[in-house]
């Protein structure tokens, strides 16, 4: 029979696993479920396989903290430009959609960095455009996904660069998702399609060659985020300590290494 130390320790022990457990439920808005936004259509963050599993980067990330967490993650589809809006609405604990860290963004949430990474620029493989950086795309029909930071930034540099030495202004068209950025840039509506680069690798391939990369490096790089609602302190304090966990474990190193990425710094 155990002793009274010995039952006394055991029962301390029981009583720090229910405590933990219980945290960490606590600390989404659903016990047991880490809720994530993200539009999953943007492979290879995220995407459905031809099981309708959700796989990519993202989602590993996201399964990766809900282990340490001690939860299941749960992912909702939601149109990349109303992601923010749906996390302050509450339909989804964290965002982690291949989202850049912006101070725009960060004055609508708080943010941890996650991975690093950047813009490449596609063109029709027989259209004999070689655009290596941003200021080449001067007097070009260029197409982006609605709602990514490119769009601000080409813009400006249209303004303040291509028109005043009489390059032609950059005429940017938005879309609702990438497929349909590429679907245009065949069609020939538009010169150019700037995407982030993991997703443009892939997206040249599923074409079979018809678009290629044109930029040899990184276009504009930033930092992807898991966003989280301002003053949800508590969701926030189990993420980045679940982060932590998942950069102990190995597990988000392999998650950096099977998919290209750079590690961020916070």
């Amino acid at each position: 029979m155990l002793n009274k130390n010995n039952r006394a320790a055991r029962l301390s022990l029981l009583a720090a696993s229910l405590f933990c457990a219980t945290a960490s439920m606590a600390s989404t808005a659903t016990a047991g479920q880490l809720k994530i936004g993200m539009e999953i259509t943007y492979p290879p963050f995220e995407s459905y396989d031809s099981q309708k599993n959700i796989v990519g980067s993202d989602p590993e990330l996201a399964q990766a903290l809900a282990k340490q967490m001690q939860a299941k993650a749960e992912f909702v589809d939601t149109k990349f430009p109303n992601l923010i809006s749906g996390l302050n609405a509450g339909h989804y604990d964290a965002i982690i959609s291949g989202m850049y860290i912006t101070p725009e963004r960060q004055t609508q949430a708080m943010t941890i960095g996650y991975a690093v990474t950047g813009a490449a620029i596609m063109a029709p493989k027989d259209s004999g455009l070689n655009a290596q950086t941003p200021e080449e795309l001067c007097g070009l029909k260029v197409g982006l996904e609605q709602g990514t930071t490119w769009v601000a930034q080409l813009k400006k540099l249209s303004t303040e660069y291509c028109v005043p030495n009489n390059k032609g202004a950059i005429t940017v068209s938005e879309f609702p998702s990438a497929p349909e950025v590429t679907q245009a840039l065949l069609s020939k509506n538009i010169q150019a399609q700037m995407e982030i680069a993991g997703a443009a690798k892939m997206i040249a391939e599923h074409t079979n060659g018809r678009v290629v990369v044109t930029s040899q490096h990184l276009v504009y790089p930033q930092t992807l985020g898991i966003f989280v609602k301002k003053g949800n302190d508590e969701t926030y304090k189990a993420l980045l300590k679940a982060f932590d966990d998942a950069k102990k474990s190995g597990d988000y190193a392999a998650i950096l290494k099977k998919y290209n990425l750079e590690e961020a710094s916070n």
